[in-house]
This record gives structure tokens, sequence and C-alpha cells, in this order.
């Protein structure tokens, strides 16, 4: 099953086919509003589809553009590795553009987030509901959200780990 469109066009998130979607979705819409820092939080990333190579092309070249930046914000990111290798091999790639943060002490949502307006919320994990937005005042409650969490988390998942 695929994220239908709602009637304001928006993709619907009922499995986990239709996150799948809405989060190409979001990267695309991202992109073609020129978006200039995305954020992708979640605690662990388990659900998310890394290593896809229809998410991580677009991604790069979005990453291409000048003044672009990924940030990441997790409660962990100890299965990133194990579970998304592929994901790990092109974040060194981009280690310059793509800023991981931690914070392991608080539940934190799953949810794109660009500064364009664009979010996607996954609400319920289990039942694979959530919601996809392009509205500016959505964007900016979560905005808001997600600086009070940044403010409170420090640097992790290091690109290299060159042991000096």
């Amino acid at each position: 099953m695929t994220a239908a469109p709602a009637p304001g066009g928006l993709p619907v998130i009922d499995s986990r086919a239709a996150f799948v979607q809405a989060l190409r979705w979001g990267l695309q819409r991202s992109v073609s509003l020129q978006a200039r820092r995305l954020q992708l939080v979640d605690a662990d990333f388990a659900l998310w589809p890394l290593d896809d190579g229809e998410l991580l092309a677009p991604l790069a070249l979005w990453l291409r553009l000048p003044g672009r930046r990924l940030g990441l914000l997790a409660a962990g990111y100890e299965e990133v590795p194990r579970r998304w290798p592929r994901f790990t091999a092109w974040r060194r790639d981009w280690g310059h553009a793509i800023e991981c943060r931690q914070l392991p002490a608080e539940p934190v949502p799953t949810l794109l987030l660009a500064d364009c307006g664009v979010s996607v919320h996954l609400i319920d994990a289990v039942h694979w509901r959530g919601r996809a937005d392009d509205s500016a005042r959505t964007a900016l409650v979560w905005q808001e959200q997600i600086d009070a969490l940044l403010q409170r988390s420090e640097p992790a998942f290091p690109a290299d780990t060159l042991g000096l």
C-alpha cells in the first residue's frame, strides 16, 4: 500500500509503505521549496528506510546545493550502523553537511522537518498512523519543540572514528 493523497494532496500515512512514501514526498517537497535545513528525528531510526537508494540519491543531490544542512536527532545511534550500513557509509561522504546529536534521556518524536514548512510525523508506530503536512504553522510548532530538544542534546554518531 502506498501513501494515497488526502483531499489536500498530502500523503496519508496508514502503513509502513505509506510512511516510506510520505518520507519521499517530504524530501521531494522540501527540495522543490528550496529548504536549506532538514531535521530527521527518531529514537533510533529503526523504522526509517535509511538504506533506500530512492531516499539517499535525492538527499545527496540536495546536500550538494550551497548552504544545505541535514540534522539527525536520536535517543541513540547504536542500531544505525548495524541496520543501515549503506547509510552509515554514505554519511561519511557528507559528514561536513550532516550533524548528528543525541538526547538519550528524553523521548523524541518520529519526524522529518524542513525549514520550508514541510513535516512528516509518525504518530503511532504500532498502527502506522501519521501525518504529512506542508503548513508553515505546523512546522513552526515542531521547530520550537525540536529546538528545545537540540539545546539539551550532545554531538553523537561521528562520521569517522579515528581514535586519535
